[in-house]
């Protein structure tokens, strides 16, 4: 009998990319190849790259010089955003067989085969907009399912790729969207996130156009799901028509993600975003005043060329001003193709680093704050995943992380929890109800 070809993917970067490479494992499983970790030997190793920064770089080639020390017989293929926007950095790494770009899956199935008529294949995403593969997709370590029913990007910020690597903004229509959420509700799903590259810009570019908001009101009319959640939204492109949907239909999680990005005016500015801190402050008031125990978390950017010492203290100023359940930080990392790298006034690393622990220290700090908030209070928890000793982890519909002493017969299930103490950035609790014959009281999220 012959033995199946082994592959294994290594993903960087942000949940797009995670969800690329269970689309990548879902065609290459259809043809009979068999995946295994990227630490063991196999035939061909895919490393999905990310391009935001220059420590995404090395991690690539570093994950090459792994693959071949697994196996020197091996194929290594490269794709992903680094693959799309610097190829040529990647083909001429030393291991590197094959360098596919994003969107052309038929590409890189000859390529993992080792047939692909040249090692290089990439297309121009920007005039050449390829086509959404919608599938319904559990990512490794969750019950939810993720969907992507936008790709791409228009904002061109100064410091981001991604406009490049992804090509233009492209949605799915609701029709198809709808009916993936069907197939996800008879696959017994409870949770699923509603992603994109560059989620507000959904519905632009179809004919007729369909706003976000438009979207989600079909959502919340026909959708068999009891949870549904919204990955990172830009605040400009926050209206009230989806704060107000959010905060009226049951089955939206009070959860938003805002990128702020820089907390001064003038910053914001040489970042080529499309609001000012006045604007990013009356949005957040105005989610937290529909839902008062809403989870809004945000993007910020450490050390941007030319920021100065002021600057950064109005930054740290607005952050612990706005209630913020978490902060993701990004020390500043020049990309070259971006108008940012060309700003003068770059900061030593030493003070981005130095800019970005006193960020982080300051989101810890928000994010056990926001979790204690709920001790004694009623959590709608669907849990995730078995831990050791019994217990069981998830999330409230907040995104609060909640553990508790369950039997394992209750992971993708919601349940109600009582939140007893805060254990690190996590909510300790205790079951209340499961489900059994008697409705829970109405719990907050």
């Amino acid at each position: 009998m012959v033995q199946a070809m082994r592959f294994a993917i290594a993903t960087l970067g942000c949940k797009v990319n995670q969800y690329d490479s269970a689309l990548i494992e879902t065609r290459l499983r259809a043809r009979g190849f068999e995946p295994v970790p990227f630490d063991q030997e196999a035939d061909v190793y895919l490393v999905n790259t990310c391009a935001v920064t220059e420590r995404a770089d090395a991690e690539s080639l570093r994950l090459v010089r792994r693959a071949r020390r697994l196996n020197a017989r091996a194929r290594v293929v490269m794709t992903g955003c680094l693959a799309q926007s610097n190829p040529a950095i990647l083909a001429r790494a030393a291991g590197v067989d094959y360098v596919v770009g994003l969107g052309l899956p038929e590409d890189l199935e000859q390529a993992v085969m080792g047939t692909a008529p040249a090692p290089v294949t990439v297309s121009n995403l920007r005039r050449e907009a390829a086509p959404i593969e919608l599938k319904a997709l559990a990512l490794e370590g969750h019950t939810r399912a993720f969907v992507k029913l936008q790709e791409g990007c228009d904002q061109f910020c100064s410091f981001c790729i991604v406009p490049t690597a992804r090509g233009r903004s492209r949605s799915v229509p609701p029709r198809r969207v709808l009916e993936t959420l069907d197939e996800l509700a008879e696959r017994g799903f409870q949770e699923v996130v509603l992603s994109g590259v560059h989620l507000g810009g959904y519905g632009k570019d179809l004919l007729p156009q369909v706003s976000l908001a438009g979207l989600l009101g079909m959502v919340a009319e026909r959708c068999r799901l009891p949870r549904v959640r919204l990955s990172s939204l830009d605040p400009e492109e926050l209206s009230d028509e989806t704060i107000d949907l959010m905060a009226h239909a049951e089955l939206f999680c009070p959860h938003l993600h805002l990128p702020l990005q820089g907390g001064d005016d003038e910053v914001l500015g040489r970042m080529r975003r499309r609001y000012d801190t006045a604007f990013y402050r009356a949005r957040v008031e105005r989610v937290l005043s529909a839902m008062p125990s809403a989870a809004v978390g945000t993007d910020v950017i450490a050390g941007f060329p030319g920021e100065t010492a002021e600057q950064f203290a109005r930054t740290l100023e607005l952050l612990e001003d706005l209630p913020f359940a978490y902060l993701h930080v990004f020390p500043y990392s020049a990309r070259a193709g971006t108008t940012a790298a060309k700003l003068a006034g770059r900061l030593a690393p030493a003070e981005v680093k130095r800019r970005a622990a006193v960020l982080r220290a300051l989101g810890e700090g928000k994010r056990q704050r926001f979790v204690g908030r709920f001790c004694g209070s009623r959590l709608r928890v669907l849990f995730e995943r078995e831990l050791s000793g019994g217990l069981l982890e998830g999330y409230s519909r907040n995104y609060v992380r909640v553990t508790a002493r369950a039997p394992r017969a209750l992971v993708n299930r919601e349940v109600e929890v009582k939140g007893s103490l805060v254990h690190g950035t996590a909510l300790v609790g205790e079951i209340v109800w499961s489900g059994a014959t008697q409705a829970p009281a109405v719990a907050c999220c």
